[in-house]
């Protein structure tokens, strides 16, 4: 379960397509979840395209600025929420979007606190996809793509769309050296269009290609504008089979870079080769020494500790006592700290809380025929 941004760029090289193709998409099993949040400054498209008006434009992201400042963030995420899976099981979420980009301005002081519950919601099964558009992982929202465990460039293999997406990526690559978890969390989705491949793409503007996908206008088409996409044919276009082995790379280098974090962090040890090299070898065979001759004893010297200086003069301290040892007369030393307590030792603080499970809510789902559908669903699994 991870957070993934998905980012686009000038000349609509199909960022909201992408996002909802790996919505689709996505690999679940039992009791796991794929939430889609359409967090474009622009706007959201996904109810008025995708979604064919069937939902009320007043749901989405735009409500939960009010809901912030009212410290109930977390309960009306969850009634803002549509449910897009194909049999209504609530496993594959979306978070409409703005409907009005003058929304965007009250939602400032919204990111943080969202995307720290979005990252929360790994704990319960969700992986969490955000739609950032074109301008989404710049400003007040670029918390997302600095939180994210993947940044995903969307362009089109064209030089037009590659020209366009070159001072993104480099802007991009340079916040997230600055202020997110690093510029190895960047990559590129290229939608096979033009002429030019991934190693040259690669080559040229220094971000890795981790997906490829077909151009499929026809289907894009079911996504950005609305029609059947329980469809049988749709399910299995190339767009959508295609986005499966996306979202399978994407994951896989998520989980190896999360494995190398760990071992840099805890310093795993490296076995290597034959581990009875390291055994103690026995002592050479050779003549035995000869005993040193005993000196002429002088006036009682004290052992020399390490540091090279004599202690001071004193009687011989007996064994230490324990603590059945009874009575002990003279001052009683402190105490030493143990060498693992740090540099301040003192009272270790409580461990942070763990993340409440969200709570249960309704979750309306789109019908085909516009009506909304409630239902229970359980989040907390």
């Amino acid at each position: 379960m991870a957070l993934f941004a998905i980012v686009g760029g000038h000349g609509a090289p199909g960022a909201t397509v992408t996002a909802l193709a790996m919505l689709h998409a996505w690999p679940l099993q039992s009791g796991q979840r794929v939430l889609l949040a359409e967090c474009d400054p622009d706007g959201g498209v996904i109810l008025a395209g995708a979604l064919e008006g069937r939902l009320d434009a007043s749901r989405g992201l735009g409500q939960l600025g009010v809901a912030d400042r009212q410290g109930q963030l977390a309960q009306t995420l969850m009634t803002q929420l549509t449910d897009v899976s194909p049999s209504g099981t609530a496993d594959r979420l979306l978070l409409p979007g703005v409907s009005d980009p003058a929304q965007y301005s009250g939602l400032a002081y919204v990111w943080e606190p969202l995307t720290s519950l979005l990252v929360a919601l790994e704990s319960q099964g969700v992986d969490v996809l955000v739609d950032l558009g074109r301008s989404g992982a710049t400003g007040p929202s670029a918390v997302l793509a600095r939180r994210a465990d993947a940044v995903l460039v969307v362009a089109r293999s064209t030089l037009r769309s590659l020209t366009a997406a070159h001072p993104r990526i480099t802007a991009l690559r340079a916040d997230l050296e600055a202020h997110g978890s690093g510029a190895d969390t960047l990559g590129l989705v290229l939608v096979e269009e033009g002429p030019y491949k991934a190693g040259d793409v690669t080559a040229q503007l220094g971000t890795p290609v981790v997906g490829l996908l077909p151009f499929a206008p026809d289907t894009a088409l079911v996504l950005s504008d609305g029609g059947n996409s329980h469809d049988r044919r749709f399910v299995r276009s190339p767009l959508l089979r295609s986005s499966r082995t996306v979202i399978d790379q994407i994951r896989a280098q998520v989980a190896g870079r999360r494995t190398k974090l760990m071992q840099h962090q805890y310093g795993a040890p490296q076995l290597t080769g034959d581990p009875r090299a390291h055994r103690a070898a026995p002592p050479a065979a050779g003549p035995t020494p000869a005993p040193a001759p005993e000196q002429s004893r002088g006036p009682e010297l004290h052992p020399v500790p390490p540091t090279g200086r004599p202690p001071a003069p004193g009687p011989v301290p007996g064994p230490i006592p324990g603590p059945m040892s009874g009575p002990v007369s003279g001052p009683v030393p402190e105490p030493v700290p143990s060498p693992m307590a740090g540099p301040y030792p003192g009272p270790v603080p409580p461990a942070p809380p763990a993340p409440r499970p969200m709570p249960n809510a309704p979750i309306p789902s789109a019908g085909p025929t516009g009506e909304l559908r409630p239902q229970a669903v359980g989040h907390a699994r």
